[in-house]
């Protein structure tokens, strides 16, 4: 083995398909494990064989239909487990049978009833027994985290010995600090005679929120094999994130660590579990969650866009995802923004820029989220804006049930302001009619159309105004999350081609 290659040991759908209401049957298994096989895992942790008729059916079609990761079953240190997983994986091209027992002073007095020595005897034997249907056998010493470290030593000793060719050191309960775990690891490359023999992993839980930060420090301290899952779904908190410990390896050059992972099938993969398993990934989750490479903070979109290593250090294309996101909130800035126009088609000069910024911030105030089609809104309102000789400086509107509806309407013409007051059959009508005082053309208003841009009350609405005067047609547009000033400027709009 190479002393700069990690292997890994993915138990999505063993250990990951734990978590209550991710269940999944056997023709999505194996959609899964083809993915797996072309993300480029080592091993593939099927199931555990006789769980259930339907783990074992999985891991013999898994078997079937997997040619280059090993395929392994998961067993107790009892012989008719090992029986079962040996007749399951009978049709793997590379199988491994996964056995062990408890090695903490929790597990052997409270769980196993047991002693230490028998222990010892139960794991050698489970290893021999599992040697006789497979050459490949791994052993795990469960709760290895809590486990004493010479005690812990003796039994990884015992089984290599007995045939062992990965020994397993799960941190089970997610207890273990990274620098004790990675202590644990050195102890048994130190203490272990024969610990050359065989390949140290790790098997961390994020109990405590430190399952790949243990995983690391079991690898910087010599194990070569990591298990984890997809999106680091789990028992209990999860398991260690596939994704983030092989970013870890592939970022940080100077542990001089690799994986054969083809990193680019990353994001698909993940959705894939994420959707088939019915569990989302969280916004913020590191590498595939929505927010990994997006930026709202003015300062950190302006860095972005010089320059992407100033807030990434990921190229989100090594991950499968196309581009980093500049997500515009109420704190994104003009460089942001401007940057979102262009990719839109728009270009701008300062003076205009700034007054879309304006409104850009307005509507930001009231929206969550801003989308393309409210920019191009935006937009499209000040291109009109610009070239209109008519602006609409104030508008005030009183309306309701019992009450006849009355607007007063100011308007700048070529620098000088006019303010007119008239009643309608409602409070667009008010204003309109209070418009065409001030500019004294006549004109029809041949069509009115308004349109939600996406939805929700809070929401951009666009007006189209179609006008007619001396028998030509004209044409007015605007947006806002005001409807009536929406549709006082797309009038405006219209009539300033008249002028």
């Amino acid at each position: 083995m190479a002393k700069d290659r990690v292997y890994v040991f993915d138990t999505t759908l063993r250990d990951g398909e734990q978590v209550p209401g991710c269940q999944l049957n056997t023709v999505e298994k194996i959609e899964v494990a083809k993915a797996l096989e072309l993300l480029g895992v080592d091993v593939i942790e099927a199931g555990f064989p006789i769980s259930s008729p339907g783990d074992f059916n999985s891991v013999v079609e898994i078997s079937k239909a997997i040619s280059e990761p090993i395929i392994c079953g998961l067993t107790r240190a009892v012989k008719k487990d090992i029986e079962v997983a040996a007749d399951a994986l009978k049709f793997a091209k590379r199988p491994r049978i996964h056995t062990g027992i408890g090695t903490s002073s929790y597990h052997i007095y409270h769980k196993l009833n047991s002693n230490p020595d028998e222990i010892v005897e139960r794991a050698i034997a489970a290893v021999k027994y599992a040697k006789s249907f497979v050459e490949d056998v791994e052993f795990y010493a469960e709760d290895a985290g809590r486990s004493e470290n010479k005690y812990l030593a003796r039994v990884i000793e015992a089984v290599i010995k007995a045939g062992a060719t990965v020994v397993n050191i799960p941190d089970t309960t997610g207890y273990t600090l990274p620098e004790e775990f990675g202590a644990k690891i050195r102890y048994l490359k130190e203490n272990v005679k024969n610990i050359d023999n065989a390949i140290i992993s790790t098997h961390c839980h994020n109990d405590l929120g430190m399952a790949t930060a243990n995983t690391i420090s079991g690898v910087i301290n010599g194990a070569r094999q990591v298990e984890v899952t997809m999106n680091g779904i789990g028992e209990r908190a999860g398991n260690t994130s596939l994704e983030e410990v092989v970013m870890i390896l592939k970022s940080r050059k100077h542990l001089n660590l690799q994986t054969n992972i083809n990193t680019r099938r990353i994001f698909n993969t993940s959705r894939l579990v994420s959707t088939l398993m019915r569990m989302p990934v969280q916004a913020n989750k590191a590498i595939v969650g929505r927010n990994a490479f997006a930026h709202s903070s003015g300062i950190h979109q302006d860095g972005v866009l010089k320059n992407r290593e100033n807030y990434e250090i990921i190229d989100p294309k090594t991950v499968g995802i196309n581009e980093s996101s500049i997500v515009l909130t109420a704190r994104s800035g003009r460089a942001a923004l401007k940057h979102r126009l262009s990719i839109l088609g728009f270009t701008f000069t300062k003076e205009n820029l700034d007054h879309i910024y304006d409104d850009f911030l307005k509507l930001a105030d009231k929206k969550k989220d801003i989308s393309d089609e409210d920019l191009r809104a935006l937009a499209g309102k000040e291109e009109a804006i610009a070239n209109n000789k008519i602006h609409l400086v104030r508008l005030q509107v009183a309306s309701g049930k019992g009450t006849i509806p009355v607007a007063t309407v100011t308007l700048e013409i070529e620098g000088e302001e006019f303010t007119a007051t008239t009643e309608g059959n409602g409070p667009i009508d008010a204003a309109y009619s209070a418009v065409k005082l001030i500019v004294k053309k006549k004109n029809k208003v041949e069509e009115f159309l308004v349109q939600a841009i996406t939805r929700g009350s809070d929401d951009l609405g666009k007006v189209h105004v179609q006008i007619e005067n001396k028998g030509i047609r004209y044409y007015g547009f605007s947006a806002s999350t005001d409807i009536i000033t929406a549709s006082v400027e797309a009038y405006i709009d219209a009539l300033s081609q008249i002028i």
